[in-house]
């Protein structure tokens, strides 16, 4: 049996103009106001909410305008307003769930945000792709959250 490579995470950091309080709110209750529904969601473009459950063990999914419930995450650490950990899978096709860590840090003024997304070698030949195009798609979403507090 042989182990699985360890597939170095995605990490991305922003900075917002705003305390850490808010920053962590918008971030989880607040998604479905700034997340980019329209490219990054399972029913892309027919989503009316998005709910992510403020507790561990909760979960976070989308409700289409069709009423159709899609889960993307089961949350996995719930530490408000400084971090939040998710078991991610929100990919149909993919066999396991990546993780991802949000961390909310108070910096000059305003919040430093850190996600760190890994977890990638659990998704087998699948990975380095869907690794990749989360690196890129991260800075998407990430782009979309700064210029929703701006």
């Amino acid at each position: 049996m042989s182990e699985a490579v360890a597939i170095a995470p995605v990490t991305k950091s922003v900075h917002v103009a705003c305390d850490i309080e808010h920053a962590f709110r918008v971030f989880t209750n607040e998604i479905g106001a700034w997340w980019p529904l329209d490219t990054h969601a399972i029913h892309a473009g027919d989503v009316r909410e998005v709910v992510w459950e403020e507790r561990e063990g909760g979960e976070v999914y989308e409700i289409s305008n069709g009423g159709e419930k899609a889960h993307w995450a089961t949350v996995l650490a719930w530490e408000p307003p400084v971090r939040a950990v998710i078991a991610w899978h929100v990919n149909p096709g993919a066999a396991a769930a990546t993780e991802i860590e949000v961390c909310f840090t108070p910096e000059g003024g305003g919040t430093r945000v850190d996600v760190e997304h890994r977890g990638w070698e659990r998704l087998g030949e699948q990975a380095s792709a869907m690794r990749g195009a989360y690196d890129g798609g991260w800075d998407t979403v990430l782009g979309k959250y700064v210029a929703h507090l701006s």
